[in-house]
């Protein structure tokens, strides 16, 4: 008989903390985890205690990138104290989410060779490995984000770095140590962003005075949200946040890159705000007004044709960042969205009605759906506030931290050894 999830002894409140265009998110959460008979830990959740955003000025990010570091700070600071009175709990650690136009992120698989096939796979060899299939990755992706953002590679940060698949000879382990074979095939995902933007992440970490788990790529962890749940995942992942569209690739359960571009809610605003000459906060709140169906049917057409005339424009940026995955066999058809652009209807409509396929590698014509709250089945949220599709980035984030936060692998502590020898 197996017993249900338990509080730790000494329960320890963790942050998420979702810093977008237009809202910062923080959710305050503690860990349960659930034992069998013995006492094994086999499976753990999240229970989120409190939940609370707060606007962004119009300035304070720019595609993503933040260019107002106080006044982020501030709306932080106020959104962790709202959600942490009404979780009645205070974070001691936290993981932060970064995106934005120019973070990349891409999935390396490379393979080595032993000299000793014999020999059993020790510490010493693990970690070896690991630092040759890290340099290789790292040097591969590097090198690719900045032909593609033209910054030089010296002006490069990596992020974030996981690995998401290991194999000896073909076969699929979860630790290498003591295993005997030839070769030794690993994935590693790395994401990177220019080193101002990455820094600016640091100094509001540090203002804020909160232990750091990990500053983490979101359309990663908005691709991993959903490995719990279904296994291999063949996804495309769009969350259209408020200044940009980020995008994640996920091939049989792994993420295969992620590419964002600069257009999000904003550039509908404004071009509503151009179209009827309004000003920017009032086409926003008739924006929402109109995703809210709170207009009269005149008003909506006008509103529709006005978004309709953008959406070629955003649909062009999809096929262009879909485009670059040219080493997939070809593109998974099951596309799930997420943020709060996709409340405007015009988005999932174009994916699922036009043609704008044709021109990428699918072998059937893809389908859009929402990604729900209740599609993350390792939490539970005791706020019952987290429902909306602007809310899953910041469970995504959760979802990531209940790994994060428990103890590494072997393998996974090896290569944090490795990143930190790298110094990158």
């Amino acid at each position: 008989m197996i017993k249900l999830f338990k509080k730790k002894q000494q329960e320890e409140a963790l942050l998420a903390l979702d810093i977008g265009s237009e809202i910062v998110k923080a959710v305050v959460f503690s860990i349960e985890e659930k034992h069998s008979v013995n006492g094994e830990v086999i499976g753990k959740r999240a229970v989120i205690r409190g939940f609370a955003k707060v606007g962004q000025r119009q300035g304070d990010i720019q595609s993503g990138v933040v260019t107002d570091i106080g006044s982020v700070v501030g709306n932080c600071k106020e959104a962790i104290r709202s959600a942490s009175q009404e979780a009645d709990m205070k974070p001691s650690r936290m993981i932060m989410g970064i995106a934005g136009e120019f973070v990349k992120g891409a999935t390396s698989t490379i393979k080595h060779k032993r000299e000793e096939k014999d020999e059993k796979i020790n510490l010493s060899e693990l970690r070896n490995i690991v630092h040759k299939l890290q340099w290789k990755a790292f040097g591969d992706t590097r090198k690719q984000m900045s032909e593609e953002t033209g910054y030089p590679e010296i002006d490069i940060k990596l992020v974030d770095s996981a690995v998401l698949t290991v194999k000896i000879d073909g076969l699929k382990v979860t630790n290498l140590l003591g295993f005997q074979g030839r070769e030794v095939e690993m994935s590693i995902f790395n994401s990177f962003s220019p080193i101002a933007h990455y820094s600016a992440l640091q100094n509001i970490a540090d203002e804020l005075g909160i232990e750091l788990l990990g500053i983490m790529s979101e359309p990663y962890a908005l691709a991993r949200c959903m490995d719990r749940e279904e296994g291999e995942v063949n996804a495309i992942f769009i969350d259209i946040g408020g200044g940009t569209t980020e995008m994640a690739v996920v091939s049989k359960g792994s993420v295969v890159g992620t590419k964002m571009f600069a257009l999000g809610g904003r550039t509908f605003t404004k071009r509503l705000a151009v179209e009827l000459n309004i000003s920017f906060e009032e086409a926003e709140k008739l924006k929402l007004a109109y995703t809210a169906d709170r207009l009269e049917q005149k008003s909506k057409k006008i509103i529709s044709d006005i978004i309709l005339s953008d959406i070629d424009v955003w649909l062009e940026g999809v096929v262009l960042s879909l485009s670059e995955f040219k080493d997939l066999e070809s593109l998974p058809s099951r596309i799930l969205l997420a943020g709060g652009g996709t409340h405007l209807p015009e988005i999932k409509e174009a994916l699922n009605n036009s043609k704008w396929y044709k021109k990428l590698h699918f072998t059937r014509i893809p389908q859009a759906a929402f990604i729900y709250a209740n599609n993350l089945g390792n939490m539970v949220d005791q706020t019952k506030k987290l429902k909306d599709q602007q809310d899953i980035t910041p469970l995504a984030l959760v979802n990531l931290a209940i790994d994060i936060a428990g103890e590494e692998t072997v393998i996974q502590k090896a290569l944090r050894k490795v990143i930190g020898i790298m110094k990158v």
